[in-house]
């Protein structure tokens, strides 16, 4: 006999087997228990601990008559079942059924059934118990995964959970309860939105404004004045804790009556834009309708701006010099008023000092500064020179004077950028020998770069050298605050390191350092340029790899005969003076009054405030 065979005579005996097995055994010799009969749930004489949830979506005062209908008519449902005790009646208003958040009377209800004190809950719907899907159904598993089960019967629906046939019917009514609030959401969106775009804006409680009866702002003067001195204390350089602790002692209150002050109060009052009489829109927005949970509008949804929507408290001009001292004060920019100098006379005319704190001014501020102070700018190309051959020369027509951006780094005067970070060689900071603090300055027009040794009492001086066995090397300076404006300003892409090597200048005891960013070589890192096919790197500086402008492709330098006249300086006749300071600028929008008319002001307003305690 084949395998074959074998192996078909073997399954048609096992299938004879089982036809025998499932013809069964005489149903005589069998005893069959029956179950017990489910209840009916409105005529059951089991006694059962009943709980009512009631819930109203808005605290608003006609809701009221909602809840308390609810809380009647369930108290009334309760009490025809002679065989239900009504436990509680557990209300939320005001809340959203689409989370669990703040629904503390839920949240004592599901409490109370683990430490088996109900039965039965009964609500008026599945939208009313919740409108999150996840929710709705994993609370009535719970309850019924409970020993002894709890039920939950949603009038409206007639769904009662403990029925076998019920969890297909509530995932369904609750899908479309949950989908439901979801297009309430997007309705709701839309019209906020809507009206914002016609200047109709929310007007929340404010310190220093009371509401009319048309719901507009306007001015309470008692509380103005306390906005006033806020400003004021700021911008003459207190922190927010030195003005809230004065505040505090001055027992002046908040708009909610706290006469503690804190420092987060402080703060929403000065970066409220309302206070100088304009409005912005959708600053926060909610990104998921089912947890509520607002988030700063980065752009993520339209804003509305209205400038002068109502009467300010404080001038426009407080308001914007607040804000750059905020965004400065980040980056260690304390109590000081941002500002530009712009060097109008000698080497480094044209040049404006950079502040590493500052992170309130953009490139297009850099330009304005340069242009305010020295006038339009002109940009006059560099002339052409030829040098002539001498005789007894070498000919070298035709070669070029390479690059030293080629060649090693060993010794070179380096200037490395990072989005975030400046790094300097330590042959750069020896140049300098025992100069522990310098300044870097820029030149908006030419895109140059200057790094000359810092005066003493310079607050734009920078800590760029440690000690390090006997010598000097370079730290890494952070740059956060100011360095998004340099890359504006030169083109550059906020996500390479670029490396400029510089031109040492000395005249005398005057000495500079200066750098031409057109020249920058961007380090890359290996895997962007390994990830192109057919591509070998030349080159490798550390962990990364240096690639050059794409205008020096077809030479390596400049022909030895024929070089440009530097741009990098112009030399004046009376003498460098590296030193020269220079030319304040300041935003026009941030300009405000001399700081001892501020300092007045806050004497006379904080000698009001005690005299009124």
């Amino acid at each position: 006999m084949s395998d074959e065979k074998e192996k078909n005579e073997s399954i048609a005996d096992q299938k004879k087997k089982i036809r025998e097995r499932y013809k069964g055994v005489d149903e005589s010799m069998l005893e069959i228990i029956p179950a017990i009969p489910q209840e009916d749930f409105f005529t059951s004489v089991v006694h059962k601990r009943v709980a009512v949830y009631a819930r109203v979506s808005t605290d608003d005062p006609r809701q009221t008559s909602s809840y308390e209908l609810q809380r009647n008519h369930y108290t009334d449902f309760v009490n025809q079942h002679p065989n239900w005790e009504l436990v509680d009646i557990y209300a939320d208003e005001g809340i959203s059924g689409t989370s669990l958040m703040h629904r503390d009377a839920f949240i004592r209800m599901i409490a109370d059934c683990k430490a088996g004190k109900i039965d039965l809950i009964v609500t008026k719907s599945v939208s009313r118990f919740a409108r999150n899907i996840i929710d709705c159904i994993g609370y009535v598993r719970e309850l019924k995964a409970m020993q002894p089960p709890v039920e939950v019967f949603f009038e409206t629906e007639n769904i009662h959970t403990l029925n076998a046939n019920s969890e297909m019917s509530l995932s369904f009514i609750a899908t479309l309860a949950q989908e439901e609030s979801h297009t309430k959401s997007e309705i709701m969106n839309a019209s906020i939105q809507m009206r914002f775009n016609r200047g109709i804006f929310l007007t929340p409680v404010l310190l220093g404004y009371d509401k009319d009866e048309d719901g507009n702002l306007v001015i309470n003067e008692d509380e103005a004045e306390i906005v006033r001195l806020i400003f004021y204390m700021y911008l003459f350089g207190y922190s927010p804790k030195e003005i809230a602790d004065t505040l505090t002692e001055c027992g002046s209150a908040t708009k909610k009556g706290n006469t503690t002050w804190s420092v987060s109060s402080i703060m929403q009052i000065l970066q409220n834009e309302r206070h100088c009489g304009d409005v912005l829109a959708h600053k926060t927005w909610t990104p998921n309708y089912l947890d509520h949970k607002s988030k700063k509008n980065n752009g993520e949804r339209a804003k509305v701006y209205q400038r002068d929507h109502h009467e300010p408290i404080v001038s426009h001009e407080v308001f914007m010099a607040v804000q750059k001292m905020i965004r400065g004060s980040k980056y260690g920019g304390r109590g000081i008023l941002p500002e530009l100098q712009v060097i109008s006379d000698g080497i480094l005319n044209g040049y404006i000092v950079v502040n590493i704190h500052w992170a309130a001014f953009k490139a297009a501020d850099y330009h304005m500064a340069y242009a305010k102070v020295l006038g339009e700018p002109v940009i006059i190309p560099g002339d052409t020179i030829q040098i002539e051959k001498q005789e007894g020369d070498f000919d070298l027509r035709g070669f070029e004077i390479a690059r030293s951006q080629f060649f090693s780094t060993k010794g070179q005067l380096i200037i490395t950028f990072t989005p975030k970070s400046i790094i300097f060689s330590s042959s750069l900071v020896r140049k300098f020998t025992d100069k522990m603090e310098i300044e870097i300055l820029v030149h908006p027009e030419k895109k140059l770069i200057a790094i000359r040794p810092s005066q003493p009492a310079s607050r734009n001086r920078i800590k760029w050298a440690k000690h390090h066995e006997g010598g000097l090397i370079g730290r890494v300076v952070a740059g956060t605050a100011f360095l998004p404006a340099l890359y504006e300003l030169f083109g550059w892409q906020d996500r390479w390191k670029y490396q400029i090597i510089g031109t040492y200048l000395q005249n005398g005891t005057d000495s500079i350092v200066v750098f031409d960013t057109s020249e920058a070589v961007i380090l890359v890192p290996p895997d962007v340029v390994t990830s192109q096919k057919d591509i070998t790197p030349l080159s490798r500086r550390g962990k990364t790899i240096p690639a050059y402008p794409d205008s020096w492709s077809e030479s390596f330098g400049d022909d030895v005969y024929t070089q440009e006249s530097s741009e990098v300086v112009d030399t004046p006749s009376e003498g460098w003076n590296t030193a020269a300071e220079g030319v304040s600028y300041m935003d026009p929008e941030i300009s405000v009054k001399d700081p001892s008319e501020i300092k007045a002001d806050i004497n006379q307003l904080l000698e009001k405030l005690r005299s009124e305690d």
